[in-house]
């Protein structure tokens, strides 16, 4: 997997260079900037980008709008936004996109390596990775608490490990229940809140987040 870093700490990155190189991945580029990062991912064309939210001058959003313009210009690149904080603007920016090929981690998040590579593994799969304490904040802040408060426990559960990015395969391990129970609480989940039009597994859990972050 070829991988472009964009972050201002040069501790930071430096490590994160390390840490993917010893996993066998290339990194073709590993920059301080958002300019920078525009330019490595027009010239270097990764699998996937890792990009810092605020990096300079401002410190501000500069790394979240270079990484909307590189949705925009370069769709098959995915897309892995670190953050110090759940900033839900930000992350409500993101998930209401195309949700293939995009992630939204905690830098906390990061010294948790198996997380985090299995993160960078899905988004440059394709698919979506989002920090539980975004998921949980999400939940906990949505306006539709009406229809949150259909669900029972156990489908709750089912909705954040969604919204993280799991498959159902793997929800089924993580929750220790059968696939078939996991398909049979994702159709009773999207029947309650009303999001039974949306088709593939991409697709739902960008409802539901859209649902639940706007």
């Amino acid at each position: 997997m070829r991988v472009i870093l964009a972050e201002d700490s040069t501790l930071l990155r430096e490590g994160l260079v390390r840490l993917l190189t010893e996993e066998g991945h290339e990194v073709p580029a590993a920059v301080g900037n958002a300019e920078l990062l525009l330019k490595a991912v027009a010239e270097e064309q990764p699998d996937v980008v890792v990009a810092d939210v605020r990096m300079p001058p401002t410190h501000s959003d500069e790394g979240l709008r270079a990484a909307l313009e590189i949705r925009e210009r370069w769709p098959g690149v995915g897309v892995l936004v670190l953050s110090q904080y759940v900033e839900k603007r930000y992350a409500t920016e993101l998930l209401t996109g195309a949700s293939e090929g995009v992630g939204y981690l905690l830098k906390d998040r990061v010294v948790q390596v198996d997380e985090f590579l299995d993160a960078l593994e899905r988004v440059a799969r394709g698919r979506a990775a989002f920090d539980p304490e975004v998921v949980r904040q999400l939940l906990g802040r949505s306006k539709h608490t009406d229809l949150l408060g259909r669900l029972t426990a156990r489908e709750r559960d089912v909705l954040a490990e969604m919204a993280q990015g799991h498959t159902n395969a793997a929800i089924a391990e993580r929750l220790h229940i059968s696939r078939s129970g996991v398909e049979k609480h994702i159709n009773s989940i999207f029947d309650k809140l009303e999001l039974t039009g949306e088709e593939g597994y991409s697709r739902r859990v960008l409802a539901v987040l859209r649902y639940l972050g706007t």
